[in-house]
């Protein structure tokens, strides 16, 4: 296997997307002979899709090359407001589906309307298509999408005589009594700054983090209901949870592999980095295969519980320099073979008739459990500002290290609501 053109960037400062151009790009006969830059986030794609994209699309297209240039999570938004409203756009872009809507209600990706069809049609997620719909029209396809699930060490728990939580309550005890059990140890692995694993807790209790009323958004996190939920996520962050009060929760892996976590809440795909080959980029444990058990969040009263619905669009720059090329590049990234390379390695493929390539195992089941509940954040433009300005992390940073919850939740309520509805 060849060795791909992944190129990481660094950070840029952000800049207005006022004036970014409603349709990008040149004519087709600048197409020939073009390099294509590809914007993708993390390493959830996995190396054998990365490899897919790039041979196919230069034997498709003789002479034009395409790069896959590689970006990090943090200050995304940040880098994507200045990239795509520069001279230097890169030309398909992945964002996380929360910030697909700032992106395509400011031009920033061309209409894909008159190519939905050819790109999935009624096959593509449908509520990634809301989120890359904008004023009626088409601009970001879904990528990929991955409902959290629970990890475990089997071990951990038949020391302590657990057995697979079915109610939150029973999820946060067992969590502590593990904790307990192994002192320095996380029951359940919750840094501070993991905000997604605490919208179940809110959603579960009944309460919401914001909802629209008339032309304005209501932030309902000082709710009492919501109110209930963060005060068992600092229940659970106090007693069962030994990572940092003030980090984040990339890696989480690393945790289970060297014996820390028991047990912790991520993407589906985590899986994979935790059995991937022990090396210095991916230090996973391939030999606790045995030893990992999984299962669907339990919700509050049983069943699955609603799960945030993580994962990505992709769209093509609006200031793309070879539109029609970029187009080329993003039918393969929704064909079947492309999107089948996602689904075996544990992620949720853009097309729904895809669904049964994810496999027949215990995470596969866990996958289709926690998927029918999952939910998306507030579906404003502006959300991707609230992301941006990190209101959420600093929140439950400060549930984690024991503060008070009603003035925190009032707090980032008035933060939320200046941003949404400015």
């Amino acid at each position: 296997m060849r060795k791909l053109g992944i190129v990481a960037l660094g950070a840029a400062a952000a800049l207005t997307l006022a004036g970014c151009a409603a349709n990008g790009g040149t004519d087709a006969s600048s197409e020939e002979g073009a390099e294509i830059r590809v914007w993708l986030v993390g390493i959830d794609t996995p190396d054998a899709a990365r490899e897919y994209l790039v041979d196919t699309f230069e034997e498709q297209n003789p002479g034009s090359t395409l790069v896959i240039e590689e970006q990090s999570w943090d200050g995304l938004v940040d880098r994507l407001t200045t990239s795509l409203s520069g001279s230097d756009s890169p030309d398909v872009v992945e964002v996380g589906n929360t910030q697909a809507s700032a992106f395509t209600s400011a031009g920033a990706f061309l209409d894909l309307t008159d190519h939905f069809e050819e790109l999935g049609g009624d096959d593509l997620l449908p509520g990634f298509v809301e989120a890359g719909t904008y004023d009626g029209k088409f601009y970001a396809a879904p990528l990929y999408s991955g409902s959290r699930l629970v990890f475990y060490k089997k071990d951990a728990f038949d020391a302590i005589g657990a057995t697979v939580p079915t109610t939150l309550d029973e999820y946060v005890a067992t969590g502590a009594a593990l904790a307990t059990a192994n002192p320095g140890k996380s029951g359940i692995w919750w840094p501070g700054q993991d905000w997604r694993n605490a919208l179940p807790f809110i959603w579960e209790n009944g309460g919401e983090v914001a909802v629209p009323d008339g032309d304005q958004w209501d932030a309902q996190l000082s709710s009492p209901e919501s109110i209930k939920g963060l005060e068992q996520v600092q229940q659970a962050m106090s007693t069962a949870s030994a990572a940092p009060k003030d980090a984040n929760e990339t890696s989480p892996e690393v945790g289970f592999c060297d014996g820390t976590t028991l047990q912790l809440s991520a993407p589906s795909w985590v899986k994979w980095s935790i059995l991937a080959p022990v090396d210095a980029e991916a230090p996973g444990c391939p030999d606790q295969e045995a030893n990992l058990g999984v299962y669907a969040l339990p919700g509050k009263d049983g069943g699955a519980a609603q799960v945030f619905a993580g994962g990505s669009n992709i769209g093509i720059s609006a200031k793309s320099a070879h539109p029609e090329l970029a187009l080329e590049a993003l039918k393969i990234i929704l064909s079947d073979e492309f999107q089948t390379i996602y689904a075996e390695n544990g992620l949720v493929p853009a097309k729904l008739s895809l669904a049964d390539k994810l496999g027949t195992d215990e995470v596969a089941q866990a996958i289709a459990a926690a998927a029918g509940n999952a939910k998306l954040t507030p579906a404003s433009p502006r959300w991707a500002d609230v992301e941006a300005a990190r209101i959420l992390e600093d929140l439950f940073v400060n549930i984690a290290q024991g503060g008070d919850v009603k003035a925190l939740a009032e707090e980032a309520d008035a933060q939320i609501e200046d941003i949404l509805n400015s």
